[in-house]
């Protein structure tokens, strides 16, 4: 039996707001996993949407694909995607393809829903 790659960890806030907490890797083989949780947010009417990735370990063009994605969907639904905690690593992912110029990104899971 292999290790799980990716853990997702769900808890809403409010009436509109979901923070989703991934530990592990978000990469070309899991980023359907953020995807689909961001989807099902959206649906059952959570569209401020916060991505907790202070556990992330790795991540590659696969998780930006999620992240754009989850952006779209949220704003889409008139609300937003914001990621948190992301490490040195992982903000220099975002840097090296201009993402943290169109992402809202936050240090802390609290900043990210102190308008929550």
């Amino acid at each position: 039996m292999t290790p799980e790659i990716l853990a997702l960890t769900v808890r809403d806030l409010g009436d509109t707001g979901r923070v989703l907490t991934a530990t592990g890797e978000i990469d070309h083989d899991t980023r359907a996993a953020v995807r689909d949780a961001v989807m099902e947010s959206v649906d059952a009417g959570r569209t401020r949407v916060v991505l907790d990735v202070a556990g992330v370990e790795f991540c590659d063009s696969g998780a930006l694909s999620a992240f754009v994605e989850a952006h779209r969907r949220t704003e889409a639904a008139g609300g937003w995607f914001r990621l948190a905690g992301a490490s040195g690593r992982v903000q220099l992912v975002l840097r090296l393809a201009n993402l943290d110029r169109i992402l809202q990104l936050r240090p802390t899971v609290a900043e990210a829903t102190a308008d929550l």
